[in-house]
């Protein structure tokens, strides 16, 4: 198991990474988030059917994000190696549209429970 110190503001701590199954690290450390870098075609993205995107925001995060890169995370939810975004869903698109492998992530662990509420 890897340790790694990410510099920077206070929100981000030293955390513990390790290779899962699926080929993404997972997150050891209990309780707060912890923020990587996951690969996109490793986040499921259960309600993207569900809601339409403002193409003119997607642009904007796009020109934003080629000029500064991304400023805020998506928040990310861990169900047992799974990882599952509900929000940041222009950010997600912008990244896919930009065609970049990864995207910055706030990741939370849950249970199986979390994840029913949130598919509710």
């Amino acid at each position: 198991m890897a340790s790694f110190y990410l510099q920077g503001p206070a929100i981000f701590r030293s955390i513990s990474v390790s290779a899962s199954s699926n080929g993404v690290p997972s997150s050891t450390q209990q309780g707060g988030p912890v923020f990587l870098e996951l690969p996109l075609d490793k986040i499921r993205r259960p309600l993207m059917r569900t809601r339409a995107n403002d193409p003119q925001k997607v642009q904007e995060l796009m020109d934003s994000i080629k000029e500064i890169g991304l400023q805020v995370p998506i928040d990310v939810l861990e169900v047992d190696g799974v990882f599952y975004g509900f929000s940041g869903c222009h950010r997600y698109e912008a990244h896919q549209r930009l065609g970049l492998p990864t995207i910055r992530c706030k990741v939370r662990r849950g249970t199986k429970e979390t994840l029913r509420h949130h598919l509710r």
